[in-house]
């Protein structure tokens, strides 16, 4: 084989196109050469070492001839259009493969890369004898060049990863389409293999430079292809992530398959093909033709791979209660914001607080609740951490703000001075303009800054920002209350306990439902409480649930409390009776 011959096969196979499932948009194209020339055969006919092989073809039924005494294969030699009127009455093709099956006509124009290597032709072939003018010639050509268009295309425009020459996702998409037309309801498996932990990426950036990852992604594609084979496609899916499809196999050997993708990716640490130590995992997500899009095949072969990760295992089986967790975390996301602008989806509900020196109610805290139209109630125990650390937390916040205030504002109107908590995540502090449009909301309702208590979480009060401390002293300048909220849970409530600009502190209910059965639990709260009181707090108890905790709480000098056994969450009609019933009695 010539150096020249050697060149164009690697430019055939670079293209990735031999052996590769029908495409339509390559189909489309013999179909109008099939109708252009009356003819009732066409294909895309790429000429491979030893045959010739359709990637698309109409009015054949079987996938490849042999090269030898192959038109198509005079035509990649030559470079030049091909026209044999009648291939019975020719000396050099009375005798091919193609004679012998009873074609008698046919028509090749060579199909050339950009530098000069033609692939194969673009031909049609008919049963009888014919002839072919100069205007269809040049039909011919230029069908020929819609091919290569096509195919640059796929290569050269968001079809082929530019640094390490495999197909990319969009490509996959493509390639998982014409899987699904060839073999509907087939049943395949997606091996998504992360070579870094994505958390690694930027460490290794700035350390080593891009040009480093570039080389790392380029090294783990040619591990991987040659692991798993050339009649495997792998593609590139950006960020040393790669992906593959394999037929359907017990849960046991596509875990050996993901063990050897590991192994063959850790050799290379132990030939120094790489100067640092990676960690690849595999998820391996099965899946049905036709049933799933490209786009959640690869989000639930990454949803392995990640869950993987986290368990510590060297490859994942996609699972699909986990699937549904993930989901439902998805739609609770997409649907905030038609919450929001909803009138009966959000509302507020207000837990009392009561001393626990005199019994009277002193104020509420407003919890937010969610009404989802088809999963129903929402814990904001599930809701909320999701939304905190997204765009959505600032209205959502502002949603919370102005409800709770106009709630205490109708309270207020009616005698009852009570003091409303609010909770405020660690994001709500770092806006800039929280506390204006708080003390905006507060003043445009003509309401007293001792109407309203915020409540924050003891790790956003701790490590603030410059910003988050200048908001905090706006409200306190306002005169209004801080509540570390949660209080005891944090690493460091001790040692910061005496920094923190709040003044009332509100023990987490994990210590406060043990009271009365833990000796070391009595003896933490007391020491609590009583630290609190030194440094000028008032303490509040969460989760009472019980007449023990309650009056130990009482003996123990804590100053509020709150929890199931005083109320329950009450909306604000069901908060008035409570109030009315506990005054009267």
């Amino acid at each position: 084989m010539n150096t020249q011959e050697q060149d164009r096969l690697f430019a055939l196979r670079q293209l990735n196109l031999l052996d590769t499932s029908p495409s339509e948009s390559f189909d489309r194209i013999t179909r109008m050469a099939s109708q252009l020339f009356g003819l009732p055969i066409a294909a895309v006919s790429l000429t491979d070492a030893n045959r010739q092989w359709f990637k698309s073809r109409v009015g054949v039924d079987h996938w490849e001839i042999p090269r030898e005494t192959a038109p198509c294969a005079d035509v990649c030699n030559s470079s030049k259009i091909l026209i044999i009127p009648d291939l019975l009455a020719s000396d050099c093709y009375r005798n091919s493969y193609l004679a012998n099956s009873g074609i008698r006509f046919y028509a090749g124009a060579p199909l050339v890369t950009r530098e000069g290597h033609t692939l194969g032709a673009m031909c049609v072939l008919g049963t009888q004898p014919r002839e072919v003018s100069e205007q269809e010639q040049a039909t011919l050509y230029d069908l020929a060049a819609m091919v290569m268009a096509q195919i640059e295309l796929q290569h050269a425009f968001g079809r082929i990863d530019p640094m390490t020459g495999l197909s990319n996702r969009h490509q996959f998409a493509e390639d998982l389409q014409d899987m699904e037309r060839d073999a509907p309801n087939g049943r395949r498996v997606a091996l998504f293999t992360e070579v870094v932990d994505a958390n690694e990426l930027s460490t290794l950036h700035r350390n080593m430079g891009p040009a480093f990852l570039d080389e790392l992604a380029r090294i783990a594609a040619r591990c991987l292809q040659q692991t798993i084979g050339s009649a495997s496609t792998l593609y590139y899916l950006g960020g040393c992530q790669f992906v593959h499809l394999v037929n359907q196999a017990s849960d046991a050997d596509l875990l050996e398959e993901a063990i050897r993708l590991r192994q063959a990716l850790l050799a290379l640490e132990s030939t120094r093909d790489v100067p640092v130590l990676i960690h690849p995992i595999t998820g391996i997500a099965p899946f049905c033709l036709g049933e799933v899009k490209a786009a959640d095949v690869l989000r639930t072969a990454h949803a392995a791979c990640l869950d993987a990760r986290q368990a510590g295992e060297v490859a994942g089986l996609f699972s699909l209660a986990l699937d549904a967790h993930y989901q439902r975390r998805f739609t609770l996301l997409g649907d905030i914001g038609r919450a929001l602008e909803s009138e009966d989806e959000l509302y507020l509900v207000f837990q009392p607080r009561v001393s626990l020196g005199s019994g009277e109610c002193l104020g509420a805290e407003a919890l937010l609740r969610w009404h989802h139209p088809t999963l129903g109630e929402v814990s904001p125990g599930e809701f909320i951490p999701l939304i905190e650390n997204t765009p959505m937390a600032k209205p959502l916040t502002q949603w919370v703000l102005r409800h709770a205030i106009r709630q205490a504002k109708a309270w207020h109107q009616q005698g009852e001075t009570l003091q409303i908590s609010i909770n405020v995540s660690a994001t709500n502090l770092e806006e800039e303009d929280f506390a204006v449009r708080l003390l905006d909301e507060m003043a445009r309702m003509s309401l007293p800054s001792t109407a309203i208590e915020v409540e924050l979480t003891e790790s956003a009060l701790i490590g603030q920002g410059q910003i988050a401390a200048n908001q905090l002293k706006a409200l306190i300048a306002a005169g209004l209350r801080i509540a570390i909220d949660d209080f005891g849970t944090g690493y460091s409530s001790l040692s910061y306990l005496h920094e923190i600009p709040a003044h009332t502190v509100k023990i987490d209910r994990r210590f406060i439902t043990e009271l009365g059965q833990d000796a070391r639990t009595e003896t933490l709260v007391n020491s609590m409480i009583s630290m609190a009181h030194d440094l000028g707090y008032r303490v509040v108890a969460e989760g009472i649930e019980n007449d023990i905790s309650y009056r130990r709480l009482m003996e123990l000098g804590c100053d509020e409390a709150q929890g199931y056994f005083i109320a329950k969450p009450l909306l604000p009609l069901v908060f008035e009776k409570w109030l009315h019933n506990r005054t009267v009695h």
